[in-house]
C-alpha cells in the first residue's frame, strides 16, 4: 500500500511540473494550451509530422506486446520464448 500511495504522489506532482505556464498557455492553439510548453505546432505539416509519430508508435506498441506475449515461433527453444519460461514468471 505504501509504494501504490509513494507512485500516485509521484504521478500527482509530475503532473504539476508537467502542465504548461501562463504564457505557454496563451501561445498554444486550444487542444494544446494546457500540455505542452514551447512555440507549438505552427502549421498544417507540423501537425501531419505529430500524428504520424503517434500512430507509428502505437503501432510499435502494439505489435511489440503481441509478439511479445504470443509469439509466431513454437519451437520452445526459440529466443522469443525465454520470456515465457518458469523461472521469468
Amino acid at each position: 500500500m505504501r509504494k501504490l500511495s509513494l507512485i500516485f504522489f509521484l504521478f500527482l506532482i509530475a503532473q504539476q511540473v508537467i502542465n504548461a505556464c501562463e504564457l505557454c498557455k496563451e501561445n498554444q492553439p486550444k487542444a494544446l494550451a494546457d500540455i505542452t510548453h514551447g512555440a507549438g505546432p505552427s502549421g498544417t505539416i507540423d501537425y501531419i509530422i505529430t500524428w504520424s509519430a503517434i500512430i507509428i508508435v502505437g503501432l510499435t506498441l502494439f505489435y511489440s506486446v503481441k509478439y511479445l506475449l504470443r509469439p509466431e515461433k513454437r519451437d520452445p527453444d526459440h529466443i522469443k520464448n525465454i520470456v515465457t519460461h518458469e523461472y521469468f514468471r
